[in-house]
């Protein structure tokens, strides 16, 4: 199932003000589950709370940011009683000026989702209508075009967001069932009543982070799988590098004690099937470290995990809009939640953890198919034998496209959030560049599982070309079921042949999930 697929939801995300889950946002988007207003009294009058004492503040002529004054260094203009309800129609129309690609239908639901969860929380000053808004548009499958460049990631993700504001007001354009119609039209053949925002609300749809914590939800996924995935390869190429299973022994990992390390190296006694002899096995005493050290290349992705799901579930469960609205205490406050920088921090972290199995991969596939490394196995990994061999060149062009791309991969590893720009007249001085450190992520991660396929055709080549050249040696019960599956999608490469048709069917199995990887 591809992320940008629908199908048949299996489960109801509900949002309310309890915690959701990294996992539920995921759920989202992929269309396996749907999302659901809680129909809770208690919940729904909190909500209601907020939106009632922005009423009275301003039947009181109260000042309120964003409300009666103009948007960031514009907040010392005051504006007419008479024009406020028209403010937030401003607000996203003059953020229409978002470019390069929309963002896919599965980053748009992730995005729909955290800002549904952040405005459920009670402190933006919302109606429930507006929350039941967002739903509708779930439940129609109608999926705001949402450009993906634009945002700083403070004021929030303004400019990306407007898109979903001026959407849920019938304006711009919308995604349903892959073909883009106008917003209008979409509305009413769904039944649903244009949205006429309430003073506050198109600041608070605005003015938060649900872009750039939608997309790092996806991207935790992905890293989290795709580390799995590269422990499984790499046991894969030290059964055909001939490799010595001695590197990834319990006592060896036992005094270095990071635990996402110590798991890595778990997973790979158990695809070897190693039960700790140590015994001399006339192998080389140390393999190369693309293998001996994997543990503690991947590991360093399998340590951050945690923390990065912290960081990213805190700020899905946060109100990340200003100004907040405490109706229980009737204050407005103002402050600056709407800041990505967990979410940057997060986001730089994981995409150079994710890049640098990149070039784990990259090294591994190397020695694969180089024969002064690989242990006998024949150059390029070519099947052929005989007088055909001269003409085959195996997976030498294959090569060349990992090491391509795992260049990029680490060449977009420079942190986003060190890149703080001074915008909107010195009021936006200091921003988090979260949006554009998630974007980069989500590509570190595109390239990365590229070059994991590259890989998956390499391994099954190379074990395949192993176990031709020493017919005794068992594959060990976890490395054979994976080669069954690899075999039905991957024949041996004897006679030359092009691999994008099963590059590609491969990387939709990596975005698929497809492969039970470890418990």
């Amino acid at each position: 199932m591809q992320l940008t697929d629908i199908t048949t939801p299996q489960r109801t995300v509900r949002f309310d003000r309890t915690r959701l889950a990294l996992q539920d946002i995921v759920d989202l988007a992929r269309g396996t589950a749907r999302a659901e207003l809680s129909s809770d009294p208690a919940f729904r009058a909190a909500i209601a709370k907020g939106a009632d004492f922005l009423d009275r503040l301003l039947r009181e002529d109260g000042a309120i940011y964003g409300v009666t004054t103009g948007y960031g260094d514009s907040c010392t203009v005051a504006v007419p009683l008479s024009l406020v309800a028209e403010l937030p129609h401003h607000l996203y129309t003059y953020h229409g000026c978002g470019m390069g690609a929309v963002l896919t239908p599965a980053q748009t639901r992730a995005v729909m989702g955290a800002r549904l969860a952040s405005l459920s929380k009670g402190f933006s000053g919302v109606s429930v209508g507006l929350l039941e808004q967002i739903v509708r548009l779930f439940d129609s499958g109608l999926l705001p075009l949402i450009p993906s460049e634009g945002s700083v990631g403070a004021s929030g993700d303004l400019t990306p967001l407007s898109y979903l504001a001026a959407v849920l007001c019938g304006e711009r354009e919308v995604l349903r069932n892959g073909v883009q119609l106008p917003a209008a039209q979409a509305l009413q053949e769904a039944g649903i009543e244009p949205l006429q925002l309430r003073p506050k609300e198109g600041l608070a749809i605005m003015n938060g982070t649900a872009v750039m914590t939608g997309l790092a939800c996806l991207a935790w996924d992905r890293a989290d799988y795709l580390a799995r995935l590269v422990t499984r390869i790499t046991a894969l190429a030290s059964f055909a590098l001939d490799g010595n299973d001695h590197h990834f022994d319990e006592t060896l990992f036992s005094v270095k004690p990071h635990a996402g390390m110590q798991n890595v190296a778990a997973w790979l006694r158990q695809d070897l099937e190693y039960a700790g002899q140590l015994e001399r096995n006339g192998k080389r005493l140390q393999d190369r470290y693309s293998i001996r050290c994997a543990p503690h290349v991947i590991g360093v992705l399998t340590d951050a995990l945690p923390f990065f799901r912290e960081s990213i579930e805190n700020e899905l469960n946060s109100a990340n809009d200003n100004p907040i609205i405490d109706a229980e205490g009737e204050r407005v406050l103002h402050g600056g939640h709407f800041y990505g920088g967990h979410i940057a921090f997060a986001m730089d972290g994981m995409k150079n953890a994710v890049a640098n199995l990149a070039d784990l991969l990259d090294r591994q596939m190397a020695l694969l198919v180089d024969a002064r490394y690989n242990q006998g196995l024949p150059a390029n990994l070519s099947g052929m034998t005989g007088e055909r061999a001269a003409i085959n060149h195996g997976l030498k062009a294959l090569q060349i496209s990992a090491s391509a791309w795992t260049a990029e991969a680490l060449k977009l590893t420079m942190p986003a959030s060190v890149f703080s720009r001074s915008t909107e007249c010195h009021n936006q001085d200091k921003v988090s560049m979260g949006t554009i450190a998630a974007r980069d992520c989500l590509r570190v991660l595109e390239l990365t599982e590229q070059v994991a396929a590259a890989l998956l055709v390499t391994v099954r080549q190379g074990v395949w070309l192993r176990q031709r050249l020493d017919t005794s040696r068992p594959l060990p019960a976890p490395l054979a079921r994976m080669m069954a599956l690899l075999g039905q999608d991957v024949a041996p490469v004897l006679e030359d042949r092009r691999l994008d048709p099963e590059l590609h069917l491969l990387l939709g199995r990596i975005r698929d999930q497809a492969w039970s990887l470890y418990a």
